[in-house]
């Protein structure tokens, strides 16, 4: 990348889709710099009816993406597991939480919590709490959260980012790298 070039800034809304908690998370990229815009829960467990809760994930997520703009959602894909109710359920939160996006034209990615472990720890089988403490150090956060459901979102955000190659390099060798970035260089 040539010195003094600035690249466009982009939002992205990561999500952790729950049937009872829901984690979002969203990043504003700058390159190089990634800056935290914001990352909570969404609490549904208080919501009777599974219908209910998926008109909260969509009105929610919604909500969110008119208000920061994202240009870009990624969630993570649920895990699979023994119980065939609970992951038709989660399927079903994330599908709703996808046609929200996709009601605004917001392109969508999935990663598998394995690969968004790797992307933000370097092991894909970290635990949350190490995934949040990363994400601690990366964005100057000080205090762990109470439902790291909020961590995790925010942790597919910065998979994201990463997988997409901006702090990466696509270049086929290092003279080509060199050749490609002279400002990253000296």
């Amino acid at each position: 990348m040539p010195v003094g070039k600035i690249v466009k800034e982009k939002i992205i809304l990561g999500l952790d889709p729950g049937t009872n908690i829901m984690g979002y998370g969203l990043i504003e990229i700058h390159h190089p710099k990634i800056n935290l815009l914001q990352y909570g829960v969404i609490h549904l467990s208080k919501y009777e009816g599974h219908e209910l809760k998926l008109k909260k994930i969509f009105d929610r997520v919604l909500s969110l993406i008119d208000e920061y703009h994202p240009d870009e959602v990624a969630l993570e894909a649920p895990f699979f597991g023994k119980n065939v109710q609970s992951m038709l359920k989660l399927g079903r939160a994330q599908g709703v939480a996808m046609s929200a996006a996709l009601s605004r034209d917001i392109p969508i990615v999935e990663y598998a919590p394995r690969k968004v472990k790797q992307s933000v720890t370097g092991n894909g089988n970290a635990s949350k709490e190490q995934v949040a403490k990363m994400l601690m150090t990366l964005f100057s956060i000080k205090e762990l959260p109470k439902l790291l459901d909020a961590t995790d979102a925010l942790a597919v955000a910065v998979c994201h980012h990463f997988q997409k190659g901006t702090l990466g390099t696509k270049s086929k060798s290092w003279d080509s790298f060199i050749k490609d970035n002279p400002g990253r260089v000296k």
